[in-house]
């Protein structure tokens, strides 16, 4: 991968060294930095004539990620860059992907025009997919590969977990949970939830014979909490005293984390696609497998 080169994007410095370090691939110089009104300035101060540039930028809090990142795409482009690929760990703006209500923008087609026009490729992990089945249909992308944490986090259930039983909030889930689960052959359960607004959910769970089993909630997004919530207090009522809540995607708050411990959960575990404090599974060697093929 000689004619490659990394550029990680500020506050993805750790995840592009393990990346750069496992495929012995350079990491591109640039200063990217606001002005004092706000304004981003980037340079550019490594040689990127004729290479293929892979961009590590996860993108959580988007709206003041995106602006810097799509003028660094099209400054490399003008130096020379052979070919741009994003790798994108947590992809946002996939909530929105139908009009709810008159006048609605639907923001994950935009979105996903906004980056197709800057680039060649892309690459992300567990994509927060609803009515959307797969990226393909919104992105128009040369090169596009969706990976999958479930096997790094079933790995680390197993070897962290004194018997486990997954379960999964509710029905969009139940795909995701089993694949967990199928890797190690672990029981699993799936809630019916129902959801009433933004912050107010009612989840019911299917019985649990085994009180002696130790509840994994798992789900591709912590954010809120809500949905791990209203499973706990549910297990509370059943006599389950401590529980594990695993997250692909870490986009909750201290205060989030501390209505989790208080309601019950032991610990808060999540994958490293985005940098944060409950990080505990490594997903570096998906994303090194996929620049290989990919890029």
């Amino acid at each position: 991968m000689d004619d490659n080169i990394l550029f990680s994007l500020p506050g993805n410095m750790e995840l592009t060294e393990l990346i750069a370090k496992k495929l012995a691939i350079e990491i591109g110089k640039a200063e990217i930095r606001s002005f004092p009104d706000g304004e981003s300035y980037i340079r550019i101060d490594s040689e990127v004539k004729n290479k293929t540039v892979i961009l590590i930028s996860t993108l959580n809090d988007p709206n003041s990620k995106v602006l810097p990142l799509l003028f660094m795409a099209q400054t490399l482009k003008e130096l020379g860059a052979k070919k741009l690929c994003i790798v994108s760990p947590y992809l946002s703006y996939m909530r929105q992907d139908k009009q709810f209500q008159p006048g609605e923008a639907i923001t994950s087609i935009l979105f996903a025009q906004l980056i197709s026009s800057y680039f060649d490729c892309m690459m992300t992990i567990d994509p927060h997919l609803h009515r959307i089945h797969k990226l393909s249909e919104i992105y128009a992308l040369s090169g596009l590969l969706t990976l999958h944490a479930t096997k790094k986090i079933s790995e680390w259930i197993v070897n962290h977990v004194s018997h486990p039983v997954l379960i999964g909030p509710d029905a969009e889930s139940k795909q995701w949970v089993s694949e967990i689960a199928d890797y190690h052959k672990l029981p699993f359960i799936i809630g019916d939830k129902q959801r009433f607004s933004d912050r107010k959910v009612v989840i019911s769970l299917p019985e649990i014979k085994n009180i002696g089993l130790t509840p994994v909630l798992v789900d591709d997004v912590i954010s809120t909490g809500v949905s791990m919530l209203a499973v706990l207090k549910q297990l509370q009522l059943r006599g389950f005293k401590k529980a594990l809540c695993i997250g692909v995607h870490a986009l909750f708050d201290q205060e989030t984390e501390k209505r989790l411990l208080l309601a019950g959960a032991e610990r808060v575990i999540s994958c490293n696609t985005i940098i944060h404090k409950s990080n505990q599974i490594d997903i570096s060697d998906l994303l090194v497998k996929g620049i290989i093929s990919l890029c």
